[in-house]
């Protein structure tokens, strides 16, 4: 399995553990939630649907009421097939949400994971958050020391890429401290505390799931630049 189709497993049975879903709804899930699969295709997305329901984490049901299902042959279209999360696949996404392996904080899976953080136990959440900034602060270490052997030979549009690319790493590990202190303190982002007003986390809304190439700021993580 490709690191991008586990990723898409992950996140289907994690939408699909909140409620069923059909395809088209999935789809739109993943575009407007999940930044990371924006340019993923139907052609994508039902391999990996028939793959899950073929492990037996998800099964098939028909959409619809009876008499929709009764008019699809004499219509020609087909009964929309609706996407329900087994015992086992509910299972299956929870040790998938305990695993804090180098996969948990890479970039793109980063992302998809950070969306589950709901579902996720804070000491695993400690670990994942605390994982990928250390491995944001090695790529900033990486980064400074090779900005240093060649600022020289580079010209200045080139050097102030290299500086931008810097940046969006320190925001982010700036963020990812932030979160970390929070979990310390026993806090966490599930809901608003009493008196706030509720997070928007619709698209481009602060406190909205992260999306790669956004601007990194203090509510998303942001583009990594290797």
């Amino acid at each position: 399995m490709s690191r991008r189709s586990g990723i898409l497993e992950f996140a289907v049975l994690g939408l699909l553990r909140e409620a069923p879903m059909h395809g088209y709804e999935l789809r739109k899930r993943l575009n407007t939630s999940l930044g990371v699969f924006r340019a993923f295709s139907y052609g994508t997305l039902y391999p990996c649907l028939k793959t899950l329901v073929a492990n037996g984490w998800l099964i098939e049901e028909s959409g619809g009421t009876p008499e929709d299902a009764a008019a699809a042959p004499l219509t020609g279209r087909r009964a929309k097939i609706v996407y329900r999360l087994t015992a086992e696949g509910k299972e299956h996404f929870e040790e998938l949400l305990s695993q804090t392996g180098p996969d948990a904080y890479e970039d793109e899976h980063f992302a998809a994971r950070f969306a589950f953080f709901g579902q996720t136990s804070r000491d695993v959440r400690m670990r994942v958050l605390e994982g990928r900034r250390s491995r944001l602060e090695e790529r900033l270490d990486k980064m400074r020391v090779s900005l240093t052997r060649t600022r020289e030979r580079l010209d200045d549009y080139t050097l102030e890429l290299q500086r931008h690319g810097m940046e969006s790493v320190e925001r982010e590990v700036r963020w990812l401290n932030e979160l970390i202190e929070s979990e310390r303190a026993g806090r966490d982002l599930k809901g608003p505390a009493q008196g706030d007003p509720a997070r928007d986390t619709t698209e481009g809304a602060p406190g909205a799931l992260p999306r790669p190439g956004d601007t990194p700021g203090p509510d998303a993580p942001g583009d990594t630049t290797t």
